[in-house]
């Protein structure tokens, strides 16, 4: 079982930057975390995933203004976001793989991020 907590979300100026965080609790080993976004009437999108081993991938409309990044020491994941727009606006949610034998996929609650002026 792995426990999932994001933080770092808020209300930021067209330009701005965030940084959120997830927390990972439990006994589990964690593979591969990604970030999820969710806006109002859309599905739920990847923003951005990282293997265990650091190997980081982002969606067309992050790349160059995101930042994906772990500690596994901590069991933290981290999403620096610069030159944010209006159309980041949405929920982020974290997502993780882990398991013993059979990995499961963990979702946190979400962490609102508005951007506007």
């Amino acid at each position: 079982q792995v426990q999932l907590v994001e933080s770092g979300g808020g209300l930021v100026q067209p330009g701005g930057s965030l940084r959120l965080s997830c927390a990972a609790s439990g006994s589990d080993l964690i593979y591969n975390m990604g970030w999820y976004r969710q806006a109002p009437g859309k599905q739920r999108e990847l923003v951005a995933d990282i293997t265990r081993g650091g190997t980081a991938d982002y969606s067309d409309s992050v790349k160059g203004r995101f930042s994906i990044s772990r500690d596994n020491a901590k069991n933290t994941m981290y999403l620096q976001m610069n030159s944010l727009k209006p159309e980041d606006t949405a929920v982020y949610y974290c997502n993780a793989m882990a398991g013993r034998i059979t990995t499961f996929s963990y979702w946190g609650t979400g962490t609102q991020v508005t951007v506007s002026s």
